[in-house]
């Protein structure tokens, strides 16, 4: 029985086993398997990343905390959709974080931005 390359469909030589005729058809097969959930990802860490570069803009030039209105980072096309992890603290306030960069909501129009690594909490991610 002839078997035929899962990818362009030519026949096959060699092992039983193999499903391509070659390496390029198993690089092109798993590329294009593959690519509609690498597009997802890299748009999400696109996404995470602009998060945290507007963080970090706002926040320069303080010690670690500054407060910015909320729209103040609609405007700069900040998402709240997306983050990489919450902290909660014993008080009950949930800090929102991309990477180190990172929030509290204070209100509806007030947000405490923050730097984990110069923020006096001892975070552990949950």
């Amino acid at each position: 029985m002839e078997r035929h390359c899962l990818y362009c469909n030519e026949p096959i030589q060699g092992r039983s086993d193999k499903k391509f005729c070659d390496d390029n058809c198993r690089s092109s097969f798993n590329y294009n398997k593959n690519a509609g959930h690498s597009q997802l990802v890299r748009k999400i860490v696109g996404i995470l990343k602009k998060n945290r570069q507007i963080i970090k803009e706002l926040n320069w030039r303080s010690s670690g905390t500054t407060k910015v209105k909320r729209e103040e980072l609609l405007i700069k096309g900040f998402d709240f959709t997306y983050y990489t992890n919450i902290y909660r603290t014993r008080a009950g306030d949930e800090y929102v974080f991309c990477f180190e960069m990172g929030y509290l909501k204070l209100d509806d129009d007030t947000i405490l931005l923050v730097l984990k690594d110069n923020h006096p909490l001892q975070v552990n991610e949950t």
